[in-house]
């Protein structure tokens, strides 16, 4: 093994103790696929160890170069500015150590891949006689309050849906954003489809994963005409798990390339232009290493109720990220309950 090179895989952490070890099992498919390198792991919030945990553990054991990448799919807050805070910050306390940042997931043809098998997966379980152009696919993202980000949504939605040849597709999401779930499915319930597909486009399990399928129960409650069938997210999918590899290897083969012309924080984005050029800076340290594991159960600042891209609630608790601008939408952004 290489002892001076190692891997961080920073998560965004859960409460749910579901979700936690399933960012571990995860962390541990890419730990078998990078065997060369020394691989940790570690959680920007609710979720022991946290990422500065992992660091130092990699310098601890001598690494002097470490390649971080950012255990997400799409690049929005957490991936542009939280995380490199945290990194900077540590980078420049341990100048011995060198530390690479890597892109998300991202648009990337093994994460389409690994999205189809799993809604192939569920209609195949559902069975029936519904011819796919009656279906309608509804891919349910997070939510951010970068555009750019819930833009990626919409694209793995189309990918999908041209690619399966459905009858047509949605887009909503669980939070920050606008449709949210129950609006998005109330709406695609007038489009006269026999059969309606709903997937989390989410790698991970979580309260929001299961509020999804509580909000479709509702809306499938209210339409017995039509069949609603519950898709699974992507977890530990093994395309996934190459998909992560990939990304760390990119950053030493000098393809690490995220995209910026679409970014909020670099262009003046419609309707978000006062966010150009915001400080890089993280407002995480207050959960940091909370919720599982942690002993902590007296936290008032209820991060899985209210939204803003990992359900904080701008309307309730500004702590430094900058107002989300249709925080009033009446189709959102307010996170599932």
């Amino acid at each position: 093994m290489n002892d001076k090179i190692g891997v961080m895989v920073c998560g965004h952490g859960s409460r749910d103790e579901d979700a936690v070890r399933e960012f571990d099992a995860v962390a541990t498919g890419i730990r078998q696929r990078l065997s060369h390198y020394d691989v940790e792991s570690g959680f920007l919030e609710f979720a022991q160890p946290i990422i500065r945990d992992g660091l130092d553990k990699l310098r601890g054991r001598g690494v002097k170069r470490i390649l971080a990448v950012p255990g997400m799919l799409f690049a929005a807050g957490h991936a542009k500015n939280d995380i490199p805070s945290v990194l900077s910050t540590y980078q420049a306390q341990h100048p011995e150590v060198q530390i690479d940042y890597g892109r998300e997931l991202a648009i990337d043809p093994k994460m389409i891949r690994a999205a189809g098998d799993r809604i192939a997966q569920a209609l195949d379980a559902a069975g029936g006689a519904v011819p796919k152009a009656e279906t309608l696919l509804m891919v349910v993202g997070r939510g951010a309050s970068d555009p750019d980000a819930n833009s990626n949504a919409a694209k793995v939605m189309r990918m999908l849906w041209e690619g399966f040849g459905f009858g047509w597709g949605e887009t909503c999401y669980s939070g920050v954003t606008f449709p949210l779930v129950e609006p998005g499915l109330r709406h695609a319930a007038k489009l006269g489809y026999r059969r309606i597909v709903v997937f989390p486009y989410f790698l991970f399990t979580g309260i929001l994963v299961k509020r999804i399928y509580e909000h479709t129960d509702r809306v499938a409650a209210q339409h017995p005409e039509i069949e609603f069938v519950k898709a699974p997210y992507l977890n530990d999918h093994p395309l996934v798990l190459d998909a992560f590899a990939e990304r760390v290897e990119e950053i030493l083969g000098g393809e690490n390339n995220m995209n910026c012309k679409m970014c909020k924080y670099r262009e003046q984005v419609l309707g978000f232009e006062a966010e150009v050029g915001l400080a890089q800076e993280s407002h995480h340290h207050h959960v940091e290493g909370i919720g599982t594991g942690s002993g902590e159960t007296e936290h008032t600042h209820d991060h899985d109720r209210h939204g803003h891209g990992h359900d904080h609630g701008h309307d309730h608790h500004d702590h430094g990220h900058h107002p989300y601008p249709h925080a009033d939408h009446p189709l959102g952004p307010k996170s599932l309950n």
